[in-house]
């Protein structure tokens, strides 16, 4: 028998996608974990295995972009990489691009995302008008800004359920990007500045529509400041190739790159994370393929390195004390910067760190900064020798203790260490108990604690 021609109306593939997705999850026990059946993932803490998941491989796609209406209807399993793809070609670009390719838009919103752009547009789910969510009683519902769950699902995670699709809104792309880095080697300046353009949207009259920086010491620090450009760049620099985006920060006071290896600058070398895995020395990148060179990659070999142990029986064998690992992304008012960096170069020691204010455009319950008031994304990824407490998460323990003594918040997509009172005071657990008590009257999702502290 020949098999039924697969329809090519991208919405006839949704519609068929959703159907798959609801057998799935009807498919699944009921006491069972409820997850997503796909291989990749961009958290960094250690989940529970589990049996079949959810059906998402019909939901990775774009579904239409509107030029007129600067929109994109998008699946919940896209990537970004998928959509700047097909965004550009329009010459459109989200508002908020978070900087890892494999970061899918249902991923940024349940989550949490930021990028340079962040201090004029606030956060991935601010730009969203209206998405569809498969709930815990296994219903697709839309919902739009006001209503209970879209308020509520920022930070959620998945425990108040899965976005399947999401229209979003889309700026104007630049032609090119050119770039100015600024070496500031004080803190308190360094923060005053960065409080200046957030304010002004300035640095020395000029408009700045990207804002972020990388601190390499106490005493050297640099704002890398980006400037949408028309038309193409005359001499773009490449840093896929032989060359490290975070080191030419140090060596070049002004740049200028395209459109999109701008968006994708940090993914490349996952930031500096890649150094771990050799990538920095020469030879290596030599013969690393450029294909193999993406965050996504890297990610593997170290959930590779979790499960086997590797570092860790390297370091026995060498006699160097345990490690704990130390991957955060963490939010202070703008003004607390210098002394949450003071503290953080005494008790972790972690070079470089990344910076990024932000700026949130209205309340969101479940991840409360004060809308309109800056704050500053410091993010440091790395692993620092503990010892036998290593287990205890003793750094990551100060590191919440003292984000939230500074009135910050901290992004809950890696290990938490919170007591139940602590975490649903600083996530509102009141509001997302009442709100998933609605909408999974039956309790078939996992709670956001249970998720990000228990690892369940």
């Amino acid at each position: 028998m020949r098999e039924a021609r697969r329809s090519t109306d991208p919405w006839q593939q949704h519609a068929d996608a959703i159907r798959a997705l609801r057998a799935s999850y009807a498919a699944i026990p009921a006491g069972s974990p409820v997850r997503l059946a796909k291989s990749t993932s961009n958290l960094f803490r250690p989940r529970t295995a589990v049996g079949a998941g959810l059906d998402v491989s019909g939901l990775a796609g774009v579904l239409e972009v509107d030029p007129v209406s600067r929109t994109a209807q998008v699946q919940g399993m896209c990537t970004y990489e998928d959509l700047v793809d097909a965004t550009l070609a329009h010459g459109l670009v989200p508002t908020v691009v978070p900087q890892l390719r494999t970061i899918t838009l249902g991923g940024a919103v349940t989550g949490l995302g930021i990028e340079s752009t962040s201090f004029r547009h606030g956060l991935p789910h601010e730009a969203v008008l209206e998405m569809d969510v498969l709930t815990g009683a296994g219903d697709v519902v839309t919902v739009r800004p006001g209503d209970d769950l879209f308020d509520a699902f920022p930070n959620s995670y998945g425990s108040l359920g899965y976005a399947t699709r999401l229209v979003v809104e889309l700026l104007p792309a630049p032609g090119h990007v050119e770039l100015e880095h600024v070496r500031i080697d004080d803190r308190g300046l360094l923060a005053k500045t960065v409080a200046t353009i957030v304010e002004t949207g300035e640095l020395d009259g000029e408009r700045v529509d990207g804002l972020d920086g990388v601190v390499f010491a106490p005493d050297e620090a640099y704002l890398t400041v980006a400037r949408w450009r028309d038309g193409p760049a005359t001499r773009p620099s490449d840093y896929t190739g032989a060359e490290i985006f975070f080191r030419s920060v140090q060596r070049r006071p002004r740049d200028q790159l395209t459109t999109l290896d701008y968006l994708w600058r940090w993914d490349t070398d996952w930031f500096w994370c890649s150094g771990a895995l050799g990538l920095h020395r020469p030879w290596v990148r030599r013969v690393w393929p450029r294909r193999w060179r993406r965050s996504d990659v890297y990610h593997r070999l170290v959930g590779l390195d979790t499960r086997w142990g590797l570092v860790d029986r390297l370091d026995r064998r060498a006699g160097r004390p345990r490690r704990e690992r130390v991957v955060q992304d963490v939010e202070v008012p703008v003004e607390r910067l210098p002394e949450f960096l003071d503290w953080f170069d005494e008790h972790v020691g972690m070079t470089p760190v990344w910076i990024c204010p932000l700026v949130a455009r209205r309340d969101w319950p479940t991840y409360p900064l004060e809308p309109g008031r800056p704050y500053v994304n410091i993010g440091f990824w790395g692993t620092v020798h503990v010892g036998d407490d290593a287990p205890r998460g003793p750094v990551n323990r100060a590191v919440e203790e003292r984000v939230h003594a500074l009135g910050g918040h901290k992004s809950l997509y890696s290990e938490a260490f919170y007591d139940r009172e602590t975490f649903d005071r600083l996530y509102d657990g009141a509001r997302l108990a009442a709100v998933k008590a609605v909408h999974d009257p039956d309790d078939r999702l996992t709670s956001l604690y249970d998720k990000v502290v228990r690892r369940q």
